[in-house]
């Protein structure tokens, strides 16, 4: 782990610094900063794994400097180290993975340390190109590959999981499906996520406004109801899969793009 040390007291980063190299597994390298702006000036130099920050500085504030790396797609995690308590709850609302308060102990420091590594190995491994969506199905944890799921879709109080041979019905909800996996599926109406790779065609929904039949894993009348309401006039056509699926109008012009490039 690659680690910037951002106080404006000299003395609390050498502390710091001794502590990191009494763990059990010494970072790979750490560097200092006096302040936010010499902080950005390495950031912008260097990629980190994880900034230990003082929140009061000369300056901009630790929490100004977090707020930025918030909205930054491969930031650094961030622990903040700080002699007042009274900012934690801004802390965290700023994304930190931690909050230390000085003089800073050991076992604390080791502790922030692992929940970092382990957060950063989950979001890692979620991202992963051979990454797969756990479910439970009949008290059995199953791992579907990500490479083999053509669709997600709303159904009931669960989403329907389609691959090319069998269904699965899982608990997370399409919007957190698409945060997490926005990479490799694009939403084609407000109840379905399709993988962009497995896309075929678009195609024009038959008449009286139907929308994709059924799945395997059973009726889908309540999320056909809400598709045609939504007034979907277009369909998906998948690899591997007989059913078609609708298509908003408002995501038609993203689905057409999509197809212009494949």
């Amino acid at each position: 782990m690659n680690i910037l040390l951002v106080d404006d007291e000299a003395l609390a980063r050498a502390r710091l610094r001794r502590l990191l190299g009494r763990l059990e597994q010494a970072p790979a390298g750490v560097d200092e900063a006096a302040d936010a702006a010499a902080a950005r000036a390495m950031l912008r130099s260097r990629s980190y794994d994880l900034v230990l920050l003082d929140i009061q500085m000369p300056g901009d504030s630790g929490l100004r400097l977090a707020a930025e790396l918030e909205l930054q797609a491969s930031a650094p995690a961030v622990v903040f180290v700080t002699a007042h308590d009274e900012h934690a709850l801004s802390a965290f609302e700023h994304g930190a993975y931690d909050y230390l308060t000085k003089p800073v102990r050991l076992e604390r420091l080791q502790q922030a340390l692992s929940r970092v590594t382990q957060r950063r190995a989950v979001a890692l491994r979620e991202a992963a190109p051979d990454s797969a969506l756990s479910i439970v199905e009949r008290g059995a944890l199953l791992r579907v590959p990500l490479g083999e799921i053509l669709y997600f879709r709303a159904q009931d109080k669960y989403t329907l999981v389609r691959t090319a041979s069998r269904s699965y019905l899982a608990d997370p909800a399409l919007g957190e499906l698409e945060q997490r996996y926005g990479a490799r599926f694009v939403r084609a109406h407000r109840s379905v996520l399709v993988a962009v790779q497995a896309i075929v065609s678009l195609e024009r929904a038959a008449p009286g406004g139907q929308g994709a039949t059924a799945g395997p894993a059973g009726s889908s009348e309540g999320t056909e109801a809400a598709e045609a309401a939504e007034g979907a006039e277009w369909n998906l056509r998948l690899h591997g899969v007989p059913e078609r699926l609708p298509v908003s109008r408002r995501q038609l012009p993203l689905l057409r793009a999509l197809l212009r490039q494949t």
